[in-house]
Formats: structure tokens, C-alpha cells, sequence
């Protein structure tokens, strides 16, 4: 997850056929070097995206909530699909206890099905570090300055998963730590603020 967050690597889920984040109603955002992916999407799908520059899109979904590229419960463009639907990965709300079932309830089924293997004491420090950095976020927010926190819970868990090893030894560290280390990610080009799926 780390390096599909920080490098922007694909994110290796084994889906197995689930189709649960593209019938979500979700905006998928669409970079400019998404170019393939713009190539194989038809222009009338693709609205520029607010508050971004020229070049960023948002490709929508349709009357049921489905992204317009699911075609028979299979995604028409897989191999041309934008990098936010290559890292996208339903595993960080498993990973972080965020509960998507009034935002997602198709997601969220899924992610009931996670399972993470917790049976080394490495691995026990890194589960309670992920639920501590998502707790943190949400419950000492207004401690943090203002917009450090995405409300979206996509890009929340996210977050949290980034910053997670500061919460490996420490808790609970100052709203401080926490904002700067934020702050340094972002201009790393870590934790960005994506489409609902850009996470």
C-alpha cells in the first residue's frame, strides 16, 4: 500500500472479479498522465476537474452509481484504465478500521472479507500504528490546521497509512509532529488530495 500511495506503484489487489469500487459512485480522477487512459475514454465522460489545472478530468458514473467504463461487470478499458484506478486499493479501510458502509456499502462488504496476518509481533505494531494514526485523525482533526484532514474517508485512510509509522512509537504524538510530518509527505507528492478513488 505504502508504495502505491508514495510512488504511485499499481496497487496488487487480488480483486478476484470484485467490481465493488466501480459501482460505488465514485469520481475517478484522470491526470495528464493518464494519456492512454484519456485516448480510450470518450471526450463526453470526461469534465475538467474543479479546482485543478488543465489537463485534470473527472470521469463520473452513471444513473446506478457505475463508472460508464464497467461494461457486463468488467471494466471495458483494463489494460488503458488512469493511474487513480491502478492504486486504488479497498484494503486501507481494513487496514485502518475506517467504517465506509453509509458512504460505500459495496466497498465496505468487500473490505469485511480483508484479513491481514497479525501473528508476529512486527506485524501487531504495525496494525495498532495504522488504527492509531486513523484514530488520531479523526478524533484530534481540529488540533491539526485547517484542511490537514480530508474529509473523505477514501483519502483519510490514506493519510493514515502514511503516516502511520510516527504512531509505531509513539500513540499518541503532538499535533505539531503530526502536522509537519503531513506537510512533508504532501510536498514529496505523498498523501495528495485525489478524486473520491485517487487514494
Amino acid at each position: 500500500m505504502l508504495a502505491s500511495i508514495r510512488d504511485d506503484a499499481p496497487a496488487d489487489v487480488p480483486c478476484d472479479g470484485c467490481t465493488a469500487c466501480c459501482r460505488s459512485s465514485q469520481f475517478i480522477h484522470v491526470t495528464p498522465d493518464d494519456a492512454d487512459a484519456v485516448a480510450h475514454i470518450p471526450s463526453a465522460l470526461l469534465f475538467p476537474a474543479p479546482g485543478l489545472p488543465a489537463g485534470h478530468y473527472v470521469l463520473g458514473y452513471d444513473e446506478r452509481g457505475h463508472c460508464p467504463m464497467l461494461v457486463d461487470d468488467r471494466c471495458s478499458i483494463y489494460e488503458h484504465r488512469p493511474n487513480t484506478c491502478r492504486t486504488y486499493d479497498c484494503r486501507v479501510f481494513a487496514a485502518t478500521g475506517i467504517d465506509v458502509t453509509d458512504e460505500k456499502p459495496l466497498v465496505a462488504a468487500r473490505v469485511r472479507e480483508w484479513r491481514f496476518d497479525e501473528s508476529g509481533p512486527a506485524a501487531r505494531r504495525t496494525a495498532s500504528a495504522l488504527e492509531a494514526a486513523a484514530r488520531y485523525l479523526a478524533e484530534r482533526s481540529g488540533d491539526l490546521p485547517a484542511g490537514t484532514v480530508p474529509v473523505d474517508p477514501t483519502q483519510r485512510a490514506v493519510l493514515a497509512i502514511d503516516v502511520h509509522d510516527m504512531f509505531v512509537t509513539s500513540p499518541e504524538p503532538s499535533p505539531e509532529t503530526v502536522a509537519v510530518a503531513i506537510t512533508q509527505r504532501r510536498a514529496g507528492g505523498y498523501g495528495r488530495d485525489d478524486a473520491d478513488a485517487g487514494a
